[in-house]
């Protein structure tokens, strides 16, 4: 069959195998194609790249006489003997005797009746799970079942099995044999000279050896060759995207040494931390450029991101130009307005040279949905005439009412909770001539490996240092009746002292199907009880607007003791004089989140609690309060993040594709993603729009849609 890219198999439908079966003599139906889509595989391309999750080795196995009780293990035998019954309780028992030749192995199913139609006397396959003794003999609890049908005498690679779609290991494993006859020799986009400079296999041998191993060796070499090339895949978009901007797109070049930063910074009342000084730098240079900045500021909970993005912005205003702020929500945006507003009152914007104006007030307002049609009206037109210097809002930024005279500068908060095209509607609002500087913070650390897969079109600064003045934060994970009492102990002790704290539930109300403590319930119940006497508060997504608002001037006015509240209050609540947060049921929550949450105390000089209520009811739930106790260090939480919950959590939807890692880890492989990194710069940088390598244009044409794609490509 003429050699083919891997990519094109991606046009064809996995029923095209049925003649392939028919030609190759294989007896018995394919699995048809609703089955395979159960599990995600409607095209031969899908089939190829449903990869094995692991590998037997047929030719050395692990013998049942050799069992070593308490260890995992996985054997390769025959089933001799099958029994099924009810228990007393109901629930279904299916017990399995299988026999390798040298010995026998008793595996016990609870609540798999299935299993007795899967695995009929005579049925060969590996099963794998945790031995034990009972009655003195040796026995596997619910193991896992990988059915190989007769492959004797070689390497078998082990697929996901899909009980629902009626699919076996061996099922996968002849179809997958099918579809590499219909893909042919599979050409390689690689040049010959980079892949024997890092040692990578053909790309056709890699895929071969990935599904049908010679040997181990052989295995690990295919699969570390794929893995490199769905990294190099989403490397080579974004570096493309990347040197396109830089190339193409018109900037602005910013007045960065006006009088307005400079006399903003004289005034501040405390020293900048070298970190926030070297990004400010940092964004100065990008400012100063001929192309567009596009750079990522992380820090992690209190490192003074918010300082760094005003400097932007006041450097847009000292040239003449306007600044915007984008945040997720409308607590968020009015917390930054305040914020904002008072980090700048009083900062007087210069009159502009060659004219008969004085300088006036530096103008900061704010635009949500629920900004009124009246003040809407005033404020729009205000913008459109250049008379405000820095807006800041929501979503509300997007619309199309939204006019500014001169855009010079657009940060964007919390970046993970929006989409591409929300970030590239708001840089779209400058005036047509040169692109706006856009600077996204995120105050979610992100592991170098995934901020370079994630955010690798922006340039990254990290802010790494904290201000002097801080306390850190003592965590407690509170597992039992007694630290509980110690938690709400607590938070009396401290509001007798004239400070204040956080409650945070899961949920706003009581719900039947998950046994949660609800914030609407949990103020009456504490009130009652364990805080009885104090002020309390309720603060959740679901309040209406005015309501919201007037909560949270209420606790900064320090008019409530207690703020019991949702996750509403994650991000950009700022109240120094809170010094207590008590977590409830913190099991359910994220590292992340609970680590944004912590962040809401210690922002002050005050030593500051974080109580963890909860028991921890799965190994991940105590991995995660067991993390978040032990440090407070955002980035090193970031990393055990992506070790509990793996890459698709962190890599969201942000980068199409980049969930399409099915080899590649961005935790086990970081080597590898710093090699995609540094070759997709080489290869850009060579052929900017890979003109010399059309076999890796089509190799990932599919990560990006038609007006990426002409975009992407120019040379």
């Amino acid at each position: 069959m003429a050699a083919r890219t891997l990519a094109s198999l991606a046009d064809v439908p996995v029923d095209t195998l049925a003649a392939v079966r028919a030609h190759r003599g294989v007896r018995g139906a394919p699995p048809g194609a609703e089955a395979l889509a159960v599990v995600g595989i409607e095209t031969v391309l899908d089939l190829l790249t449903h990869y094995p999750r692991r590998y037997v080795d047929r030719t050395v196995t692990e013998g049942i006489g050799d069992l070593v009780e308490g260890a995992d293990a996985a054997v390769l035998a025959t089933v001799r003997h099958v029994t099924s019954r009810r228990t007393r309780a109901g629930r279904a028992l299916v017990e399995i005797d299988v026999f390798d030749g040298r010995g026998y192995l008793k595996c016990t199913f609870f609540n798999q009746a299935w299993r007795a139609r899967q695995l009929p006397v005579g049925t060969e396959a590996v099963f794998s799970g945790k031995v034990e003794r009972f009655k003195g003999r040796m026995q596997m609890t619910n193991p896992l079942v990988d059915l190989i049908g007769d492959r004797t005498g070689r390497i078998v690679a082990i697929y996901p099995e899909s009980e629902k779609a009626g699919l076996s290991s061996a099922d996968l494993a002849d179809m997958v044999a099918e579809a590499l006859v219909v893909a042919g020799d599979v050409v390689d986009p690689l040049p010959d000279d980079l892949r024997a400079a890092h040692g990578f296999a053909g790309r056709g041998w890699a895929l071969r050896q990935t599904h049908f191993p010679d040997t181990m060796a052989d295995a690990y070499a295919g699969r570390r060759r794929l893995g490199f090339d769905e990294l190099l895949r989403l490397q080579l978009v974004l570096v493309l995207r990347k040197r396109q901007l830089e190339r193409t797109a018109s900037g602005i070049r910013h007045v960065v040494d006006g009088p307005l930063v400079e006399r903003w910074l004289a005034g501040l009342p405390y020293e900048l931390t070298g970190a926030q000084r070297r990004a400010i730098d940092e964004i100065r240079s990008d400012l100063a450029a001929a192309h567009p900045m596009h750079r990522l500021l992380q820090g992690d909970v209190g490192a003074g991101k918010t300082l760094v993005a005003v400097a932007a912005l006041l450097t847009a205003v000292d040239g003449g130009h306007q600044g915007a702020l984008m945040a997720p929500t409308e607590v968020l945006a009015e917390q930054h307005a305040a914020g904002v507003g008072a980090l700048l009152d009083g900062l007087k914007v210069p009159a502009a040279a060659g004219t008969l104006f004085a300088e006036r007030p530096l103008e900061v307002r704010l635009l949500t949905n629920r900004t009124g049609a009246a003040e809407r009206r005033r404020l729009l037109a205000a913008l459109a005439e250049g008379s405000i210097d820095v807006l800041i809002g929501t979503h509300a930024l997007l619309t199309e009412s939204v006019a500014f005279a001169d855009l010079g500068v657009v940060v964007i908060d919390e970046q993970h909770r929006f989409g591409v095209e929300q970030r590239a509607a708001l840089r779209d609002k400058g005036d047509g001539t040169a692109m706006p500087d856009v600077l996204v913070m995120t105050a979610t650390p992100i592991p170098r490996t995934a901020a370079m897969t994630v955010f690798g079109d922006l340039d990254t600064t990290v802010l790494d240092e904290l201000p002097p003045g801080r306390t850190p934060i003592t965590t407690t994970w509170a597992r039992g009746p007694l630290e509980e009492a110690a938690a709400w102990e607590r938070v009396r002790a401290e509001v007798a002292t004239g400070r204040q704290a956080y409650v945070v539930c899961p949920l706003v109300e009581g719900s039947e199907k998950v046994q949660a403590r609800s914030a609407a319930e949990e103020v009456e119940r504490l009130a009652a009880s364990e805080l009885a006497g104090l002020r309390l508060g309720l603060l959740h997504g679901q309040l209406p607007a005015p309501e919201k608002e007037a909560v949270m001037a209420a606790f900064r006015a320090r008019q409530l003791d207690v703020l019991v509240a949702t996750t509403v209050i994650e991000v950009g609540v700022d109240v120094p004089n809170a010094t207590v947060m008590v977590i409830l049921d913190a099991d359910r929550f994220g590292i992340a989140q609970l680590h944004q949450l912590r962040g809401r105390v210690g922002r002050g000089a005050a030593q500051s609690w974080c109580y963890l209520l909860g028991e921890g009811l799965s190994a991940d739930g105590e991995a995660r309060l067991g993390a978040v106790a032990s440090t407070t260090d955002g980035f090193a939480l970031a990393e055990a993040d992506l070790e509990l919950r793996g890459e698709g959590t962190i890599l969201g939807t942000r980068q199409k594709g980049a969930t399409d890692l099915k080899l590649a880890s961005l935790r086990r492989h970081k080597k590898t993603v710093q090699l995609a990194r540094d070759v997709a710069f080489a290869l850009v940088d060579a052929d900017p729009g890979l003109a010399h390598h059309p076999l890796l244009v089509a190799d990932i044409a599919a990560l990006v849609d038609d007006d990426d794609r002409e975009y992407l490509f120019k040379s």
